[in-house]
Order: C-alpha cells, then sequence, then structure tokens
C-alpha cells in the first residue's frame, strides 16, 4: 500500500466501500489513510 499515490488510496477505499469488499481489507486501508493523515478527505468526499 506504500507505493500507492495518495489519490490512487482514497480512490481505492471508495472502490472497495462501493463493490462491498471484505471488511478487513477496508480496515486495511483506512488504517493506512490514518497514517497519511487523509481519513479526513474520505469523510469529505464520502
Amino acid at each position: 500500500m506504500q507505493n500507492l499515490s495518495d489519490e490512487l488510496l482514497i480512490e481505492t477505499y471508495h472502490k472497495a466501500v462501493e463493490l462491498n469488499l471484505n471488511h478487513d481489507f477496508i480496515e486495511l486501508i483506512k488504517h493506512e489513510l490514518h497514517n497519511r493523515a487523509l481519513l479526513d478527505k474520505i469523510k469529505l468526499s464520502s
């Protein structure tokens, strides 16, 4: 996940939620978003 750009990580999160992918996978993405201080961006664009 560290190789993904911030923008691609956010897009990945939204697509994973849209496709109702595995909860653990979504949590993994959210953890990386938290590490990058990007959680506010997904909340604003959700």
